[in-house]
């Protein structure tokens, strides 16, 4: 019987886990690389370009409460670019596994029908309705 310890460890070096892990740790690392795209470059020059204010200072006085929508606009932003950025990493990476989508094969054209199939055709259909004929003519009989 195997011990919990063994268990853990296999189930640990699964494919799927260490690739998951690393998928976190990296995402996380982009969303550091990201935040700081949008907080140090992005928004400095949206606050330019609306006339120097600085969009993280943005928020409604309702009451006592502070709405600080300008954070959630940069956290909208920061979102938007990981998006982005991982659907093209996405597309990209399902581009290298399978490649390009294998064309389908051009259906094979019907086989062409000679005279002597058609002849044997009708023969066969014609035969085949006089036993039929000759069926219901011998039930007919019987009654």
């Amino acid at each position: 019987m195997k011990s919990t310890m063994q268990e853990f460890r296999e189930f640990i070096m699964k494919g799927n886990i260490i690739d998951m892990a690393v998928g976190v740790i990296m995402g996380g690392a982009f969303g550091k690389i990201v935040t700081s795209l949008v907080d140090n470059i992005l928004m400095p020059l949206i606050g330019v370009l609306s006339g120097g204010v600085n969009v993280k200072d943005l928020m409604w006085q309702v009451g006592g409460a502070k709405v600080l929508y300008g954070i959630f606009l940069q956290n909208v932003i920061d979102f938007l670019i990981i998006a982005v950025c991982m659907f093209v990493f996405v597309k990209a990476m399902a581009k290298l596994k399978f490649g390009k989508k294998a064309e389908e094969p051009a259906p094979e054209p019907e086989p062409e029908i000679t005279d002597e199939v058609r002849l044997l055709s009708e023969i066969k259909d014609l035969l085949a309705a006089r036993q039929v004929s000759n069926a219901t003519d011998a039930s007919t009989v019987e009654k």
